[in-house]
């Protein structure tokens, strides 16, 4: 079957991965490196953070829980402190190969594990940013967001309804994300499940995995 149709996650793949500025906000307090991603780690589907990306509960919930798990940790980090820095910058090449791909008859759809924080599914702090996370937005033929749907990835049922809303069948499918955990039931599902550590990376293994010439995405 012809692979047709690219799922993005968006922060990590289309933004630069929030883990990167998890690992700045750490620096600048003295904080063990990954400890966020080890506090998110615990207990990985009932944890404040994947609660909130359910949207089960709202901001200063989360807040508080997020820095009794932290003290947990034997540290001190609110919650809001994390979600402060959660949007990523903006990667142009990936906008780009979105724009190539709609442009040539591919459909284009994203799933995201995102927060009921900031403005709109980019998360942004600012009104400028968020307007520039929109246009993107605007690019996809859907977008399914963990907050709004009360899935997150990497319940295969996230994978499911992103095929539905698109029309299509997995095996359609060519899926991007920067976490290994949320590439394998991508890949489970019949998708050509990619894990994106770098833009190049990514966009040379996409153009393979849709049969394009080297460089035709970069």
């Amino acid at each position: 079957m012809t692979r047709d149709t690219v799922i993005f996650d968006f922060g990590g793949v289309v933004t630069s991965s929030p883990f990167e500025a998890f690992n700045r906000l750490e620096a600048e307090r003295g904080l063990p490196r990954d400890l966020i991603r080890r506090i998110n780690a615990a207990d990985g589907d009932g944890n404040a953070w994947a609660r909130f990306e359910r949207a089960e509960i709202d901001a200063a919930a989360f807040d508080a829980l997020f820095a009794a798990e932290a003290r947990a940790h034997g540290h001190d980090l609110r919650g809001d402190d994390v979600l402060a820095v959660l949007a990523g910058d903006i990667r142009p090449g990936m906008v780009a190969a979105i724009d190539w791909l709609k442009a040539n008859g591919y459909r284009v759809g994203c799933i995201t594990n995102n927060v009921p924080t900031g403005e709109g599914a980019g998360m942004a702090r600012t009104a400028e940013k968020a307007a520039a996370i929109a246009a993107i937005l605007a690019r996809f033929d859907h977008v399914v967001e963990s907050s709004k749907v009360g899935i997150r990835k990497p319940d295969p049922a996230i994978y499911r309804l992103a095929c539905e809303a698109l029309g299509v069948v997995p095996a359609q499918c060519v899926y991007l994300d920067d976490l290994g955990i949320n590439c394998k039931p991508a890949a489970a599902l019949g998708m050509a499940a990619i894990k994106v550590t770098g833009e190049g990376q990514a966009l040379g293994e996409l153009a393979a995995a849709l049969g394009l010439a080297a460089g035709t995405l970069r």
